[in-house]
């Protein structure tokens, strides 16, 4: 006597007369129309932003806006920007085909060398003083100041260019000021 054993309906096993038959699709109505398959890349990147621009608000796509920050980024030592426009760069370069048009105007536009503060911080010449926020202030490392006070020779600072020392300082401490030191004499350690 063989008995066949029938599993009951339950979790991961429905009833035998819900299930799909072989060769039916689990989607019977199919994806509906209008819908897309590709993501809404375009979508995003075809809006309209506003930047800011040596003071001037204009508005360009976000794709724009993406590459402007991208390639800033690049020209101030961040490697792995730099190569994404280039890449970019070639991709449309390769988009627009072979059939370039002529060039029909030339802007010039001169562009100022940025900031020193990448080169700074770089170098360990000095140090943001909030590191999350693209506009802080940077502050001299006290070593660097050290050396440059020891460049004056006999040159004295006024009071007036002494404070502005060290109040561009990271560390004031830290600093070993100089017998004349007048302002900040207070950071001179003790016995000096």
């Amino acid at each position: 006597m063989t008995a066949t054993l029938r599993k009951t309906a339950g979790y991961a096993n429905p009833p035998l007369s819900t299930r799909f038959k072989k060769g039916q699709s689990g989607n019977i109505k199919g994806r509906p129309r209008g819908r897309k398959k590709t993501l809404p890349y375009e979508a995003v990147l075809g809006q309209m932003v506003t930047i800011r621009e040596d003071g001037l608000e204009r508005k360009v796509t976000a794709a724009e806006a993406f590459l402007l920050q991208m390639t800033k980024r690049g020209l101030e030592g961040d490697g792995p920007a730099g190569r994404a426009t280039m890449a970019a760069i070639e991709e449309a370069r390769a988009a627009r085909g072979t059939d370039d048009e002529a060039i029909r105007v030339i802007i010039r536009r001169m562009i100022e060398p940025g900031s020193v503060n990448t080169a700074l911080i770089a170098l360990r010449m000095a140090a943001k003083l909030d590191r999350y926020r693209p506009s802080a202030r940077m502050a001299l490392e006290p070593w660097l100041v050290e050396l440059a006070l020891a460049r004056l020779g006999d040159r004295r600072l006024s009071r007036e260019e002494q404070e502005k020392v060290v109040a561009a300082t990271r560390t004031p401490k830290k600093v070993r000021w100089p017998e004349w030191w007048v302002t900040g004499s207070e950071y001179r350690p003790p016995g000096s």
